[in-house]
């Protein structure tokens, strides 16, 4: 991942903040998350933030497709260009309830924030992050929303990233910023046990990267596989809490490289 010049204040902590499609899913939850990155930002933090397509939104894109195509539509360009609207428009209201908030923001496309992709449509793959563009709008006090899901071909196509690609696209941006990574979604933690099935599932309070991965590699979903791989590959930190968690994330999931001692 590509680290470009940091903005002149550098010991200030640059914070990733990726909202979910429940976070995002009403206009109640965009003001939650406004507020939640007017917080950070008042706390002395940068804020990069990544968002999802509102719950349901991206269903709903591919049903349409297929009505207007008569049958299921097919991995296209014109798919992803319809399926990354989903994301445009979460980070749009995004920075519109922020600059509400007289916080300034500006909503960017994956390839506008410097995510590069390589693969075809529907299934493309981040090869780099140019980070150039994010620096600079941090140095001038404003907030990015990207939306994730979606990155640029070397070819100036969208790609779209595969489902719970937002995950990916802010570990990603984590990584090229030097940034810890939240992750908000609508589970308070990681659980051992899908808490929507389950009312006995207990919560991780702590586990390493390497725990992390297997258990979304066996199938906990509340972080995305990929982006659970590449947070190990980049070592980069992760604290996944609920949309309504206070602004100190209390009662979520710290996800940290393990300790020399663990690792032996």
């Amino acid at each position: 991942m590509s680290h470009d010049r940091r903005p002149d204040d550098a010991d200030r902590p640059v914070l990733v903040l990726k909202f979910g499609g429940t976070s995002v899913g009403s206009a109640r939850r965009v003001r939650v998350a406004a507020r939640r990155i007017a917080a950070h930002a008042r706390h002395g933090r940068h804020v990069v933030a990544v968002v999802s397509a509102a719950g349901g939104a991206t269903d709903a894109i591919l049903a349409r497709a297929a009505r207007v195509c008569g049958g299921l539509a097919p991995a296209s360009r014109e798919l992803d260009r319809a399926l990354a609207t989903g994301e445009d428009r979460s980070a749009a209201l995004l920075a519109l309830a922020l600059e509400s908030l007289r916080v300034p923001a500006r909503s960017l496309r994956g390839g506008e924030a410097g995510l590069r992709a390589e693969g075809e449509f529907g299934a493309g793959r981040i090869t780099d992050v140019v980070a150039w563009r994010l620096f600079q709008l941090l140095e001038e006090g404003v907030v990015p929303i990207v939306a994730g899901f979606q990155g640029v071909r070397a070819d100036g196509e969208t790609l779209t990233l595969g489902r719970g690609a937002s995950d990916a696209t802010a570990v990603a941006l984590a990584a090229a910023l030097g940034a810890e990574c939240h992750l908000v979604t609508d589970v308070a933690a990681v659980y051992d046990r899908d808490p929507h099935q389950d009312a006995s599932a207990r919560p991780y309070r702590r586990l390493d990267h390497a725990q992390l991965a297997a258990l979304t590699a066996a199938g906990a979903q509340v972080v995305q596989a990929e982006a659970a791989r590449l947070a190990e590959r980049t070592a980069t930190p992760l604290w996944v809490y609920g949309w309504n968690a206070p602004l100190s994330g209390r009662g979520g999931t710290r996800i940290v490289a393990a300790t020399a001692e663990e690792a032996a």
